[in-house]
């Protein structure tokens, strides 16, 4: 961080000499109601490029509609992976815990640190699961 100025420096011991009743906020934004917000609407999980070979006809059909196939490719391949994972679960209330970790791994979160702690809890989650659903194949 840059030091301040002389000048910056006297500004900041002006506005904190100040009391709350001398601040004039009437130019200041009106406060947002986030009460409606969505969670994670705009996060996206990170990328790792692949090499993967596809048939010719598959790609013809990804390519005619329009631009972003690859985006498209993901899309159907998450659709699958969720779809697979929560039929796996034949208890409503595991579907429904399927499709909260799905949202919840989409969910934006102010940090970098907060979606890293999430998508680790997450994971342990998702492992207890199959473990779990393991040993009852077992039995």
């Amino acid at each position: 961080m840059k030091k301040l100025t002389k000048e910056q420096k006297r500004q900041a011991a002006v506005i904190a000499a100040k009391t709350d009743a001398d601040i004039d906020l009437s130019d200041a934004r009106e406060v947002v109601d986030w009460s409606g917000a969505e969670i994670g609407k705009f996060y996206r999980p990170p990328k790792k490029p692949v090499t993967m070979r596809l048939d010719i006809d598959i790609i013809k059909w990804l390519k005619s509609h329009g631009r972003g196939y690859q985006t498209r490719v993901n899309a159907l391949l998450r659709h699958a992976m969720n779809s697979r994972w929560a039929a796996r679960h034949e208890d409503e209330a595991l579907r429904q815990k399927a499709q909260a970790a799905y949202d919840g791994l989409h969910a934006k979160r102010a940090s970098g640190s907060m979606k890293r702690i999430h998508t680790d809890k997450l994971r342990a989650r998702m492992k207890d699961d199959s473990r779990a659903s393991a040993r009852v194949r077992l039995r």
